[in-house]
Formats: C-alpha cells, sequence, structure tokens
C-alpha cells in the first residue's frame, strides 16, 4: 500500500510531466507555427536597414553662382518599444519636428521595429532633438534641398522629390542626373537597442552638379522688369520672359510673373508655378509676320523692295480683313509692310506663295512640335495641317491667328532669323558634372541673305515711324517686331474684345546679334498694344544686357 510520501511524489512526478508536456507544447507552437512571425519580429527589432540619401546634385548658374543645393540634414526616426513615456516624447518632439504630437504618437503606436518620424530635418532643429537624449530615438544622416536665391527662377528651376519621378521643373527632368544613388547602412543591435555593430551595405554616391547657361545678374534684372510690368498692367494671366545668345541657342534668362518662393512654391497659387516659356501656348499675332515675309523671300517669290496695293480692306474667301491702323488705299513696299505691321501687306505676301507653301514654311521653323529644350511639360502648340486649312487660313495664319505657339518655339524661330538661318535646339545646360555639353548643329531653315534681309526688314519698327520707335537704346542697332493678338473666348468660341497677348521680340546688334529678348504679357489691363505693353520692357531688358554681357556699341564680339 503506497505511502503518503509515495503519493507526493507521483503527485509531484505528474505535475513535471504535465509542465513538460506544456513546455514542449509551447516550443512546438513557437517553433512550427509562429516561427516565421517571430523570427521577422526578432529580425526587424535586432537589423535594422537603413537608407542613407544621396545629397542631390548641386545647380549653378553660368558664373558658378549657387542656385540650388543639398544641405546636411537628419533623418529622425524611432525603435518604437524602445520608447517610453511615448506621450511626453511626442509632445517633447513635435515643436521640433513641425506635427502634431498625435502624429508621432500614432508613429510610435506600431508592431514594427522602426519608423521614420520625420525626413530631411534641417541640422540646426534635429542637433536640438540629439541634445534630448530620448531612448528609441536616432539620428541619420540625409540632405535638404534648398534655394539659396529664394524667387529667382523658381519655376525654372522646380522642386525636387523624395521619390524618383516626383517633382517639377529642371529637379523633374535631369532627375536621373542630379539624384545619385543613396546607400543603404545595416544595423545589428542587441535587445536593449545597442548597436553590436553597424556596416555600410553600399556606399551612397552623390548626384553630378548641374552648370547651366542662365545668369544669376541677367535673371534678376529680367525679373524686376517683368515685376514692373506685372505692377502696371496686372496681366490677369502673367507674362514671360526670355534672354538667349541667338548664336549659341544659350538661354541666359528665363523669368515668370508673378514670382514663386522655390523654398515655399506652394503659398504660390498653380497657375503662377506654371512655366509659362514651354506650359502656355498662344496666339503669336503679328510676330509671326517675320517667317511669312521670310518665306516669299527665301522662295524668290518678292524682295524686300516688292511694292504691294494695300487697298482699305481685303477680301478672302469670308474673311474681310483690315489693318490695326485707320488709313486710306495706299501702296507698301515688303519691307514697309513688316515695319508698320500691316496685316492685309502680310497676308498679300502669303498668297504670293499660296497656302501649301506657307504650311511647309510654318512646319520648317519648327512651330507644331517641341523644340526639345530641357523642360518638363513643353507644348507642342497647335498648327493646323494644310489638309485643315479653309478658304480664309491664308488670311488668319500669315498674320498669326489661327494657331498657337509656345513663347520658346517663338525664341527659337526668331534665333534661326538673328543668327544667319540656322534652326537649333534652345539650351539651358553648359555642363554637367563639370563636363562641358556640345551647343546643338541645329538645321538650316532659310539662307544667311535671306536672315540679313528680315533683319534689316526688322530695324524698322524700332526706327521713326516703326509700331516701337520707343524701345530704341541710344548708341546700339536693334531689330524686332511687335504683337497684339486678341484671345479666343473659351465661352463663346469667338475673338475677345477685352483679352489680348501683348509681345516684343527682338535682338541686338542688329547686323549680327549676341542677344535676344522675348517678352509675352497675357491679359494686360489698361492697354493692349504689344508697342505699348511689351516694347518698353524689351527696351529695359536690353539697355541692362548689352553693357552687362560686355556687348559695345559697333561690337562685333562680347567680352563675357
Amino acid at each position: 500500500m503506497p505511502t503518503l510520501t509515495d503519493r507526493r511524489i507521483a503527485l509531484l512526478f505528474l505535475v513535471f510531466v504535465l509542465a513538460l508536456a506544456a513546455a514542449l507544447a509551447r516550443a512546438t507552437w513557437l517553433g512550427a507555427v509562429r516561427a516565421p512571425a517571430l523570427k521577422q519580429a526578432a529580425a526587424t527589432q535586432q537589423v535594422q536597414e537603413i537608407q542613407l540619401p544621396a545629397p542631390r546634385g548641386t545647380i549653378t548658374d553660368r558664373r558658378g553662382d549657387v542656385l540650388a543645393v543639398s544641405e546636411a540634414a537628419k533623418d529622425v526616426s524611432a525603435t518604437p518599444y524602445l520608447v517610453r513615456e511615448p506621450l511626453r516624447v511626442a509632445n517633447a518632439l513635435a515643436p521640433l519636428i513641425g506635427v502634431d504630437p498625435q502624429a508621432i504618437l500614432d508613429k510610435l503606436d506600431t508592431d514594427s521595429g522602426f519608423v521614420y518620424l520625420a525626413r530631411r530635418l534641417p541640422a540646426a532643429r534635429a542637433a536640438r532633438i540629439a541634445q534630448l537624449r530620448i531612448e528609441g530615438i536616432a539620428l541619420t544622416p540625409s540632405s535638404l534641398r534648398t534655394y539659396p536665391r529664394d524667387w529667382l527662377a523658381a519655376q525654372l528651376l522646380g522642386t525636387a522629390s523624395e521619390e524618383p519621378g516626383g517633382g517639377t521643373g529642371l529637379e523633374y527632368s535631369q532627375d536621373a542626373v542630379l539624384r545619385g544613388t543613396d546607400g543603404l547602412r545595416r544595423v545589428v543591435s542587441d535587445a536593449l537597442g545597442r548597436p553590436l555593430s553597424i556596416r555600410d551595405e553600399r556606399q551612397t554616391v552623390p548626384g553630378r552638379d548641374i552648370q547651366l547657361t542662365i545668369d544669376a545678374g541677367l535673371q534678376e534684372k529680367v525679373e524686376s522688369v517683368l515685376d514692373g510690368v506685372g505692377q502696371v498692367y496686372q496681366p490677369r494671366r502673367g507674362a514671360a520672359a526670355i534672354v538667349m545668345n541667338p548664336r549659341t541657342g544659350e538661354i541666359l534668362a528665363l523669368a515668370n510673373w508673378p514670382r514663386v518662393d522655390a523654398n515655399d512654391p506652394a503659398s504660390a497659387p498653380e497657375w503662377a508655378r506654371v512655366n509659362r516659356a514651354v506650359g502656355t501656348t498662344f496666339e503669336p499675332g503679328s510676330t509671326f509676320k517675320a517667317f511669312t515675309v521670310a518665306g516669299a523671300l527665301e522662295d524668290g517669290a518678292v524682295t524686300p523692295e516688292t511694292p504691294f496695293h494695300l487697298p482699305v480692306e481685303l477680301h478672302v474667301a469670308d474673311r474681310v480683313l483690315h489693318d490695326s491702323h485707320e488709313r486710306g488705299e495706299e501702296t507698301a513696299t515688303v519691307a514697309e509692310i513688316l515695319a508698320e505691321s500691316s496685316n492685309i501687306g502680310a497676308v498679300r505676301v502669303a498668297l504670293e506663295i499660296g497656302a501649301r507653301r506657307f504650311d511647309q514654311w510654318v512646319h520648317a521653323f519648327g512651330f507644331g512640335r517641341p523644340t526639345g529644350v530641357a523642360l518638363p511639360g513643353e507644348e507642342q502648340g497647335i498648327v493646323p495641317t494644310y489638309e485643315e486649312y479653309s478658304g480664309s487660313s491664308i488670311a488668319n495664319l500669315p498674320i498669326g491667328h489661327g494657331l498657337a505657339v509656345t513663347p520658346m518655339q517663338m525664341a527659337a524661330a526668331f534665333a534661326a532669323i538673328a543668327n544667319g538661318g540656322i534652326l537649333r535646339t534652345p539650351t539651358l545646360i553648359k555642363a554637367i558634372g563639370g563636363r562641358a555639353q556640345p551647343t546643338p548643329r541645329g538645321r538650316r531653315v532659310i539662307s544667311a541673305r535671306t536672315a540679313a534681309q528680315v533683319r534689316a526688314m526688322l530695324r524698322g519698327v524700332l526706327a521713326p515711324g516703326g509700331t516701337a520707335a520707343e524701345a530704341e537704346i541710344p548708341g546700339y542697332d536693334l531689330a524686332g517686331k511687335t504683337g497684339t493678338a486678341n484671345k479666343v473666348d473659351a465661352a463663346t468660341g469667338e475673338y475677345s474684345r477685352e483679352r489680348y497677348i501683348a509681345s516684343f521680340i527682338g535682338f541686338a546688334p542688329a547686323d549680327d546679334p549676341e542677344l535676344l529678348v522675348s517678352v509675352i504679357v497675357d491679359e494686360p489691363q489698361g492697354a493692349i498694344y504689344g508697342g505699348e505693353v511689351a516694347a518698353p520692357a524689351f527696351q529695359k531688358i536690353v539697355a541692362f544686357a548689352l553693357p552687362y554681357l560686355g556687348i559695345r556699341p559697333g561690337d562685333d564680339g562680347a567680352d563675357g
């Protein structure tokens, strides 16, 4: 008969057996069923793979002045299970990170072993977080994109994005060059979060620097001039200006109004952030007459001295055409027609070559397709094909109506007249990673003789009796063309009597141009004519740019 001691031993043995069975069952559960999840959790808590963002390449102007740069910053991360008193931590970090404390609490309330609380925090604020010495909060190297000149060329530079494929402007179009390759750091920690080993699995490769053709000093002046236009005429849809070296196609300044703070673009309305030089289209109006005349000259249909009888009104199909200024019947040469911007005269010239040949000239000068400049969102314009012409198209298109172009297309096409007949892709990038970029070869559109003839005729626009006589600069020989075009009313489909585009585009010196300036003002108030609104802005820009660039009266070449 078992004794009391035997029964106690048996009971104790049973307890041990049951405990062992429970332990084996628990081990089986953890080892077989829960193993994958626990293994992942352990790895998350003990091994961290941290992305080390590569600094973006610096963007400078042609003289080396910094326009966009990546500054030292920190990414703020947390190991949530190591953070004690999350509410206190959230309240301490929130003002330094610039978010609501609840947003930090939500991130800390997670099973993950690693979360970002902030990315690319400025170094000064990151230093204040480091001083708090909060367990479970870590700082890793990063970079912050800043624009030292604030408002300068904001629409041109655009904004950078943390992720590939994002951003705007040059920051977007040149992202593959500027971005570089992020590094990868592997950190192994013990159960208390103390690092046991730190190893860089992949080295950080900084992005390449880009030097632009833009001149920051000239850009500042152009933006200042446009700001004056904006203050006086309050254009409803903004204004834009392009300054170019017509010989090389280099863009020396590209300005938009209203200005935008590059470090805070969201503070401006969306329409103001658009780079109007490539992202908008307009009917060019009378500035387009230069290409009408150039095509007729190249075909040998007219000469600058060819006379045309100009009636008071001209009937073409269902269109009755008038000039913008009152006059009686007269006879004028092709040169006089262009200088005085006669609508009837320009159409008479176009009729000499016919609609089909005129259409070919429109496309030869690059209209209807993007220029290829290194900017995103470039519009191709709206140019009807010859098959889409109506009977009155030849009365509209030669004077810049019935088609839409971009400011960049107009600048590139006028540069072909200025440089002796070569149409080139406008360029914005002078060097990448210190390596100079080649000048686009371009293609010949018109002969050097025809280009010289058109330049000589465009000098008359700024001469006494021309449509922009007030834009002349003493000592310099200028050439250019005014433009005033009605905008189409979207509601009626008809030309508005209240909304206009005022423009002026010209170059200097007229005989051998080194400088081209285009100004477009969209829906100015109080005045509408290109000669009154845009030409004075052209004059101010050119008056500054010529001596600034070392182009003296009578110079054959610039000093810089």
